[in-house]
């Protein structure tokens, strides 16, 4: 209520300003009320003044009802709408806090109800929960978060079995959850670190395509992690259902109790062939699967210390913090900031480096190989988190660390044995992900026998949590057997992500630079960066959600693109055009405009042309893959889809199909194959072509489309 600095040129005039201590001064007006929540000490006592209590009343009022004329204006759609507003039609509490006149109408009309329990010594507990002159104020018929607001207020609290007449003595003085869990939330606002969740549905039969919360309102999705499109990819549902029908829809229990099937036995040895390690675990997430092994590991180790990243996802964080390990964080893919702190211990001292491989919302890849030098000089175990490139990267999908050595993989074919001295080979614990690249959902630690061994008997999120449903597990494994024998579609989505990339850059629009898929466009404003979200949504069909703080640096906000080999070339023309039109109404700093600021998030710093991970012979193996154009059928690989088949014949049997149909999916494949056998221009285009559709019969059929 009050401003330190301004109290000062009142001393001489005021008995008690000048009497008191100018550091006593500062310590009432910085201190919140006991009693009031929303005004200070120091206002609490000018309450008592016969000249100031009258004066801060009358004050607080005249606030309450200036926001309550804001709210009334006939434009207030106008002011909502500007602010990346959009009122439906149930408001809850914590809706009043995204419109920022009401918000502050309530935080006004509470200090009012204050100061007027302040002047007849009333504790806010001990007052009657009746609406105050300065709260119907703010209740203006023009704005439905103020009516929210007021309606709220107007309800009175009634606990079950009480009558109209009926009081509780006992709440009065008990503590208010509500205002805690109110007030929380004001924090959120307050920072804009709120988290919103549209209501999005993504469609099987046209994805990328989504449903609103209205069924007739569909939206392009443009940041979904389900990179490949796997979750509803043919052969997967196929095998989903074939599953549900034989296993039903739940595991039974954990899985040491009903829940340890085939189908979860069989998924573990096909990531741990992935990988080429001796064994795997699968696990509910992989937040989950990095939580429970990095907490199990850290505390069973003896005087284990962590080194890690210091742009690590939350659950490496988190499993780290409940290990109760000591921890060194070392800057991002910094290696000498690594090597400094691995030198302050003995190299008897048992170490895990953790880190991951791409980092999703900067697009940044770390430095594996060095790690592994590193670890290996310093006696350090390695923890590589390939969440964000399962399924993306490598001539099998297996991830970074497989792609590094792509050659010496591609030529080791399918088997299980590590090539030896590589990458992947010198990592020790790898964990990864069902619910992007693969489509599904779950997570995973694959490692050496002894080690998923230990995490299985230790580790409590692993031993107490129900099993994932089977039907999932072969939906999962499905898609992990196809993308091993498939490179088509991550080459593809490479190719589109270049194109997005090239085209984003010619229209000085900002993209933090990196090499992998990962597209985050720099806004720079938490504010602006929902507005601008709201608006792609709204009014251009088009969903990509802000990313705010704490998920990226205040100042670095952004919006997270995600490019897929199903999203089709004039799909992306309007993604393109819409962004732009989004940065001109917003004003959005482009890229000029960073440079002349002195640069943020390494955009605007002579860093934007960094060299994709993936090569051109690398793309090339998929011969040469084409942006699908609307109407266009995406390509399915037989050869792929037979194999699936194949590996569940044991538990599902066999897929029958009739002669006609192999007959036609033969006269496809050999399309398909002509199709993509040219090679790989040097700058990879995307003409008009027809692509070969594969139509693979399923049960029920299911169109894929694009």
């Amino acid at each position: 209520m009050e401003k330190f600095s301004s109290l000062a040129r009142f001393k001489s005039s005021c008995p008690f300003l000048g009497g008191t201590k100018t550091s006593t001064l500062r310590a009432l007006s910085s201190t919140i009320s006991p009693r009031f929540s929303s005004i200070s000490q120091l206002t609490e006592r000018a309450v008592g003044c016969p000249i100031m209590g009258p004066a801060l009343v009358m004050r607080s009022t005249q606030m309450v009802a200036g926001y309550a004329s804001v709210a009334g204006q006939a434009d207030v759609q106008k002011i909502h709408h500007s602010k990346g507003i959009f009122p439906g039609t149930s408001v809850s509490e914590a809706d009043i806090s995204k419109c920022p006149h009401a918000s502050a109408a309530r935080a006004a009309a509470r200090m009012a109800d204050d100061l007027a329990a302040a002047s007849t010594a009333k504790a806010p507990e001990a007052r009657k929960e009746v609406p105050s002159t300065a709260q119907k104020a703010a209740a203006a018929a023009g704005c439905p978060f103020h009516k929210a607001a007021a309606a709220a207020k107007e309800q009175p609290v009634k606990l079950p079995g009480m009558t109209e007449t009926q009081t509780t003595p006992a709440t009065l003085d008990a503590y208010s959850y509500d205002k805690f869990y109110a007030a929380e939330l004001e924090k959120k606002h307050k920072d804009q670190s709120y988290r919103y969740f549209n209501n999005i549905n993504r469609l099987a039969t046209k994805f990328p395509i989504a449903h609103t919360a209205s069924v007739k309102e569909e939206v392009q999705v443009w940041c979904a992690n389900d990179y490949l499109g796997m979750g509803n990819n043919p052969v997967v549902l196929e095998t989903m259902h074939r599953a549900l029908d034989k296993y039903g829809a739940g595991a039974g229990g954990t899985r040491n109790i009903a829940g340890n099937s085939a189908m979860h036995l069989s998924l573990e040895r096909e990531l741990a062939t992935l990988h080429r390690k001796e064994s795997a675990l699968v696990f509910s997430s992989c937040y989950v699967a990095n939580d429970a092994t990095l907490s199990t590991l850290g505390s069973k180790l003896p005087g284990c210390v962590y080194f890690s990243d210091a742009s690590n996802h939350a659950s490496m964080i988190q499993g780290i913090r409940h290990s109760g390990a000591k921890k060194e964080i070392f800057k991002h893919n910094d290696l000498d900031d690594l090597e400094a702190k691995l030198q302050k211990y003995p190299k008897d001292t048992p170490k895990i480096i953790a880190f991951e491989s791409v980092y999703s919302m900067c697009g940044s890849i770390g430095p594996i190989k060095e790690i592994c030098d590193l670890a290996k000089k310093y006696g350090a175990l390695t923890f590589l988190d390939e969440v964000h490139a399962v399924g993306l990267y490598g001539p099998r999908g297996a991830g970074v660390a497989e792609h590094l050595d792509w050659e010496s993989h591609q030529m080791a074919g399918q088997t299980s044995e590590p090539v030896k001295d590589s990458v992947m080979d010198r990592i020790d614990m790898i964990t990864g992900t069902l619910g992007k690249a693969y489509g599904t959902v779950g997570g995973y630690v694959a490692g050496s026998r002894d080690f998923i061994d230990m995490i299985r008997s230790y580790a409590p999120g692993f031993i107490f949590t129900t099993s994932l449903p089977p039907a999932t597990v072969a939906g999962a494994r499905a898609s992990v057997i196809y993308q091993k024998h498939h490179v088509g579609d991550r080459a593809l989505k490479q190719v589109n992500v270049r194109t997005v990339k090239e085209r984003f850059a010619a229209l000085d629009i900002p993209v933090v630079p990196g090499p992998s898929h990962i597209v985050p466009v720099l806004v720079g404003d938490a504010g602006l960066a929902k507005t601008a979200s709201d608006k792609l949504l709204h009014e251009h069909g088009i969903y990509v959600q802000a990313i705010n703080f704490p998920t990226v640096a205040v100042g670095e906000e952004r919006l997270r693109v995600t490019v897929t080999p199903r999203h089709t070339a004039e799909q992306i023309d309007g993604l393109i055009t819409a962004m732009d039109a989004v940065f001109t109404e917003l004003n959005i700093n482009r890229i000029s405009e960073w440079v002349k600021l002195g640069g943020r998030a390494n955009v605007g710093i002579g860093k934007e042309n960094v060299e994709p991970i993936w090569s051109n012979a690398q793309i090339n193996t998929a011969g040469q893959p084409q942006t699908l154009h609307d109407g266009d059928t995406a390509l399915v690989d037989v050869n792929a889809v037979q194999v699936v088949r194949k590996s569940f014949e044991d538990l599902l049997g066999a897929v029958e199909l009739r002669e006609t149909e192999l007959k036609v999916e033969a006269a496809l494949m050999t399309g398909a194959v002509e199709h993509i056998a040219g090679a790989l221009p040097k700058k990879v285009k995307v003409p008009r072509a027809l692509v070969n559709p594969i139509d693979v019969p399923v049960a029920p059929t299911v169109a894929v489309s694009a």
